[in-house]
């Protein structure tokens, strides 16, 4: 894992409700070297603050008023959003493979479990930049691939292509490393 990004140059949203959490998300991003951090209490207004804001990575609560983080994802990841490719990282002390597997479903890059440490914090911005899963556009789904695992599947539900025919174009963060 490569850690040597200038990350200075990147903004970040964290939508989280309670401002103790907010306040850590902030002080570990700051410790890694982010810069430009914005914050949002609810997904309702983090939805709003993505259009003052445009920041490069989302930092998102699963559990929160109004919009909770399964709804907010669901409002970006749609293909006629502006902000439908825009990475990420769902942060929750709910870690039931329900829970998880709904977040991966809706649309999140990457989850994170609460107490957050600054390395798995920095492990997950990292593995958005450099390895960034395409993106696909099925009936049912928008959002980055949910394939993660290297080896073959040997089963009746396999899928018998790729499919390349649902992948989504996207542009690449860049950062200066």
């Amino acid at each position: 894992m490569h850690t040597n990004y200038d990350l200075d140059k990147l903004s970040f949203l964290v939508i989280d409700d309670n401002t103790y959490m907010r306040r850590i998300l902030r002080s570990i991003l700051h410790g890694i070297g982010v810069r430009n951090v914005f914050e949002a209490e609810d997904g309702a207004s983090g939805f709003e603050a993505m259009t003052h804001f445009n920041p490069d990575i989302v930092i998102l609560d699963m559990q929160m008023p109004i919009f909770d983080g399964i709804e907010f994802l669901n409002l970006i990841r749609n293909p006629n959003n502006e902000f439908a490719f825009i990475p990420i990282i769902v942060v929750s002390a709910h870690l039931e493979a329900d829970k998880i597997i709904a977040a991966r479903n809706s649309g999140a890059n990457e989850f994170l479990a609460k107490p957050v440490s600054s390395e798995q914090m920095l492990k997950r911005i990292v593995n958005v930049i450099e390895n960034p899963r395409p993106f696909v556009n099925t009936p049912s789904y928008f959002g980055p691939c949910r394939r993660r695992m290297t080896q073959k599947y040997k089963g009746e539900e396999r899928r018998k292509n790729n499919d390349e025919k649902y992948m989504v174009q996207m542009a690449a963060i860049t950062v200066v490393g």
